[in-house]
């Protein structure tokens, strides 16, 4: 018998009129890219999405809340403009010093096509409403609400 424990990914939970997810990982890294799948998740099944476009995502905010808004705003901005849904994230966070967090991920998906992707809600913006970070020994937490 498998006594490894299967770590969630992400869930979703009841906003009114909006959709808010709770992502997690074994660190922030993890969680941050488990929070990006649960957003392109809200957009369309992400598993039917292939990694077949890369690209690289820098950000830097004073803070992990911000880091976290900016980086999922960032990935909302290339859907937007580039028509683009991604299912694959590695992320790399690095504290410059004690009011600089940077960001550094490369992410990959493909151009969205409503006759292959399937079409959900559309994501209008990240919220900082109830936003959460919380870090424990092996384990981290996000709770992120986004505007449909």
């Amino acid at each position: 018998m498998d006594t490894k424990k299967t770590i969630k990914k992400f869930e979703f939970f009841d906003v009114t009129a909006d959709v808010g997810f709770r992502a997690y990982g074994q660190d922030l890294n993890n969680a941050f890219a488990n929070a990006a799948q649960a957003m392109f998740e809200v957009m369309t099944n992400t598993s039917q999405v292939k990694p077949t476009v890369k690209r690289e995502i820098i950000v830097e905010s004073e803070d992990e809340q911000a880091l976290l808004y900016d980086w999922l705003s960032e990935l909302l901005f290339l859907h937007d403009y580039e028509d683009l849904v991604f299912s694959k994230f590695t992320v790399d966070i690095k504290q410059k010093d004690p009011e600089t967090f940077n960001l550094h991920a490369e992410v990959w998906g493909e151009k969205f096509n409503p006759a292959t992707h399937e079409i959900r809600d559309e994501v209008k913006a990240v919220t900082f409403h109830l936003m959460e970070i919380i870090k424990e020994e092996n384990r981290c937490s996000l709770q992120v609400i986004v505007d449909t």
